[in-house]
């Protein structure tokens, strides 16, 4: 049964728009193979989570840096960013991501509102198979 405690409160439009400004800068980053224009996306202690293939990339956020200056841009890709939830400070966001430099991904990215700016602290994500 739904209690009045369960139900949520509306979300401002400028929260939303607040989001969607912290992933567009992964976004360009990846867009631009720089990692360094993906760290104001991500909070210093943000991590990374997934399988390519049957190897686990996982630990510390640099990591995606690191792969993305490697792998380089990602000019093509086409995106679909979807907020799935919003509860006053945490956000979890999806993002399709196709042709990224010939790669389909889905992430999951946990956002939380730190010292007023939202960050992404978690990205795990899903390799879809070629």
């Amino acid at each position: 049964m739904l209690r009045q405690e369960d139900t949520m409160s509306a979300v401002k439009i400028e929260e939303y728009q607040a989001i969607n400004d912290t992933v567009q800068h992964y976004l360009d980053g990846g867009r631009t193979g720089r990692g360094e224009l993906m760290k104001p996306a991500f909070h210093a202690d943000a991590t990374i989570y997934g399988y390519v293939g049957p190897d686990l990339f996982a630990g510390p956020i640099q990591g995606l840096f690191d792969w993305n200056d490697r792998n380089g841009a990602a000019k093509d890709v086409v995106v679909n960013v979807t907020v799935l939830q919003v509860v006053e400070t945490v956000a979890v966001v999806r993002v399709e991501a196709d042709n990224w430099t010939g790669q389909r991904y889905t992430d999951f990215l946990t956002l939380l509102k730190v010292d007023g700016r939202w960050k992404i602290m978690q990205k795990v994500f899903h390799h879809h198979a070629a």
